[in-house]
C-alpha cells in the first residue's frame, strides 16, 4: 500500500472510529454513560500527514494483536494533537489494556479539551481516584454533578478504602462541603456512608441512609443498609427489608443473593435453600450460584440434594475438585468410606487438594489401613512435590492422632532430613518430642524457631505452655507466654498458657479471669478442665462441676476432663 492510498484508508477510518476489540460494558464501568439519548457525532479536526499514518499504523497494529504498538501511537498522539476524539480512542484502549497510567494520562487530555463533556470529566475522576489523587478526582466528579450527569461517588468512597486515615478524612471533608451544596443528592449520600462504613461508624453510616431514602431504581444503598444492620448485630431487622426492597425489584440478582447470604448466617438453611434455587433456575448459567446451593443443601445435611449440584457442576467441568470434595464428605456421612476415598482421589493440585489427601489418610488409618495410608502420602509426595512438606505434615498428624507415635517419629525425622530449615517440621516435631516426654528435644526446636522468628507467638506460647505445666519453670515460662500475648493478645490458647501459668504461680483470681476469657472465645475441652481446676481450688467447686460436666455431654470419653475430675475428686463421675 502507498503512503496516500493509507491517507485516504485512514480519513475514512476515522470518520467511522471502529473499535480495535470488543469492550464489555464491565471494561469501563464505570465510565460508561448511563443516558439513551444518541450519541453526539465525533468532530475530528485536520491532522498532519504524520498524525493520520501513525493512527492507521495503531489501528493495524490493534487488528494484528499488537496491542502495545496501537496504545502506543495513541498515546502519542493524544500528547501531540491534543484533540479529544484521539484521547477518548486512547483512552478506550488504554483501559481496556489495564494500562492505567496511560489511561490517567489520557483521560486527562480527553477532560481538558472535551470540558463540556460529562463522559469525558467522569473517565478523568475515576482514574484520578484509582491513582489515589481523591482531591483532584473530586473537581471533576463535581463537574459531572453540575451538569446533571451520572456521578460515581461511590466509587472515589470505595477506592480510598486502603488509604490512610488523613486520606479519608479529606475525602469526607470534600464530601460535607458538596453535601452542603447538594444536600439530597442520593450518590453523595451513599457515597460518605460508605466512607462512615470504612471509619467503622456504623450507626452514623446507617442513621444517613435511613434518613435520606435511596432513590426509585437504586439498590446499592440497600444493599449497605442490610450489611450495616447485619454488622451491628441487628441481622433480623435486615431480613425484612431485603424482603420488602425484593418484592420491589423481584429481578435484582444481588438483593437475592445477598437475602440468601444473610439467611444462612441466621441459619435458616431451607429459607436459603429456597432463595438458591430461585437464584439458580434464574441464572441456570452461574456456576458460583450452583455451587453455593449444594453447600446450603450440604449445611442442611440434603445429602441427595447437595450430590445432585455437585455432580451436576462435575458434568458442567465447573468447580470439580471442590465437588469432589464434598461428594467426598458426602460419602463419609453416609458411611460409605470407600465411596469417599474415591471422590477424594480425584482431587487434583490446588485448594482442595490436602483436604481431601488428609480426609484419605485419616479414612484408611481409622480402617486399619496405616501402611496403605502411608503409601498413598509417598505417592502424592512423588506425584507433587511442591505440595511435599505439608504432605509430611498430614502424615505426622494423622499417624500421631491414631496412636501411632512411633511412625510418626520416623517420618518427622526423615522429613527433617530432607528439609532440615521449615520451621512447620520443627514445630511438628516439638510437639512430636512432648508427647514422648523428651522435652530436651522439644526446647531445642521451639528455642530454634523462636531463634529464627522472635515474634513467633505459637512457639513462644508453646515453650512457654509446656514448662508451666511440664517443669517448675514458672516464671521462665510466664514471661514467654507474656510476649506471646503481647503479640497476639486475642488468642485464646494464648490465654489459656497465661491462666494456667498464673494458676501455677498461685494467682488463682487473674488465672481464673484468662481462662473465663480463653473459654468464652474457644469453647475447648482442654479450656474447660484447666478454669474448672481453678475455680475448684478457689473454693467454686460446684460452678467447676457445672462447666465439666457441660462439655462432657459433648465429649464424654474425654481424657483431659476424666483425667483432670478423677485428680481432683477421686473419681472420674460427677
Amino acid at each position: 500500500m502507498n503512503r496516500s492510498s493509507a491517507l485516504l484508508l485512514a480519513f475514512v477510518f476515522l470518520s467511522g472510529c471502529q473499535s480495535l476489540a470488543p469492550v464489555s460494558p464491565d471494561a469501563t464501568s464505570p465510565v460508561e454513560d448511563s443516558t439513551s439519548a444518541p450519541e453526539k457525532p465525533k468532530v475530528y479536526s485536520s491532522f498532519s500527514e504524520d498524525t493520520v499514518f501513525s493512527l492507521l499504523s495503531a489501528e493495524l497494529a490493534g487488528q494484528r494483536n499488537r496491542f502495545d504498538i496501537a496504545l502506543d501511537n495513541y498515546v502519542t498522539q493524544a500528547i501531540n494533537t491534543q484533540d479529544p476524539g484521539i484521547s477518548e480512542r486512547a483512552f478506550r484502549i488504554a483501559e481496556y489494556l489495564g494500562a492505567d497510567q496511560a489511561a490517567l494520562d489520557t483521560s486527562l487530555i480527553w477532560a481538558k479539551n472535551a470540558p463540556d463533556d460529562l463522559e469525558a470529566q467522569r473517565a478523568a475522576a475515576i482514574q484520578l481516584a484509582r491513582a489515589g489523587r481523591y482531591d483532584d478526582s473530586m473537581v471533576y466528579m463535581e463537574k459531572v454533578l453540575q451538569g446533571k450527569g451520572d456521578t460515581h461517588f461511590d466509587f472515589l468512597a470505595l477506592s480510598a478504602a486502603d488509604t490512610d486515615q488523613d486520606t479519608r478524612n479529606g475525602l469526607m471533608k470534600s464530601f460535607d462541603r458538596l453535601l452542603q451544596k447538594h444536600p439530597h443528592n442520593s450518590q453523595l449520600i451513599f457515597g460518605k456512608a460508605l466512607l462512615m462504613q470504612q471509619d467503622g461508624d456504623a450507626k452514623e453510616a446507617l442513621a444517613l441512609l435511613e434518613q435520606n431514602p435511596p432513590e426509585d431504581g437504586e439498590v446499592a444503598p440497600l444493599l449497605l443498609r442490610a450489611r450495616l444492620l447485619q454488622s451491628l448485630n441487628r441481622g433480623k431487622e435486615a431480613l425484612p427489608l431485603l424482603e420488602k426492597s425484593i418484592r420491589k425489584y423481584p429481578d435484582d440478582k444481588r438483593l437475592r443473593l445477598t437475602y440468601a447470604r444473610m439467611l444462612v448466617e441466621q441459619d435458616r438453611m431451607e429459607d436459603a435453600k429456597t432463595q438458591f434455587s430461585s437464584l439458580v433456575q434464574q441464572y441456570p448459567e452461574d456456576d458460583e450460584l450452583r455451587y453455593s446451593l449444594a453447600l446450603v443443601c450440604l449445611e442442611a445435611k440434603a445429602w441427595e440434594e447437595a450430590k445432585g449440584y455437585l455432580e451436576d457442576l462435575i458434568a458442567r467441568e465447573s468447580h470439580e475438585d471442590s465437588a469432589h470434595l464434598n461428594l467426598g464428605r458426602i460419602a463419609e456421612e453416609l458411611n460409605d468410606p470407600q465411596g469417599a476415598l474415591i471422590e477424594y482421589g480425584q482431587v487434583g493440585p490446588g485448594n482442595d487438594y490436602l483436604p481431601a489427601q488428609l480426609r484419605q489418610a485419616d479414612i484408611l488409618m481409622n480402617n486399619g489401613r496405616t501402611d496403605e495410608a502411608q503409601k498413598r502420602l509417598v505417592a502424592a509426595r512423588d506425584a507433587q512435590p511442591d505440595y511435599a512438606i505439608q504432605l509430611y505434615l498430614i502424615e505426622v498428624e494423622t499417624l500421631s492422632a491414631n496412636n501411632q507415635g512411633e511412625r510418626a517419629w520416623k517420618v518427622v525425622q526423615q522429613a527433617l532430613q530432607q528439609y532440615p530449615d521449615d520451621l512447620n517440621l520443627l514445630y511438628t516435631r516439638a510437639m512430636q518430642a512432648e508427647k514422648r516426654n523428651d522435652l530436651a528435644q522439644m526446647e531445642k526446636d521451639l528455642r530454634l524457631i523462636i531463634q529464627r522468628e522472635p515474634d513467633n507467638a505459637m512457639a513462644l506460647n508453646a515453650l512457654g505452655y509446656t514448662l508451666s505445666d511440664r517443669t517448675t519453670r514458672y516464671a521462665e515460662a510466664k514471661t514467654l507466654i507474656e510476649q506471646a500475648h503481647q503479640l497476639t493478645p486475642e488468642d485464646p490458647a494464648v490465654l489459656d498458657s497465661l491462666g494456667w501459668v498464673n494458676f501455677r504461680l498461685g494467682n488463682l483470681d487473674e488465672a481464673e479471669r484468662l481462662l473465663r476469657q480463653a473459654l468464652e472465645r474457644f469453647p475447648d475441652q482442654e479450656v474447660a478442665a484447666h478454669l474448672g481446676e481453678v475455680l475448684w481450688n478457689n473454693g467454686k467447686q460446684r460452678e467447676a462441676k457445672q462447666i465439666w460436666s457441660k462439655f462432657l455431654k459433648d465429649q464424654p470419653d474425654s481424657p483431659v476432663l476424666r483425667g483432670t475430675i478423677k485428680r481432683l475428686t477421686g473419681s472420674e463421675t460427677l
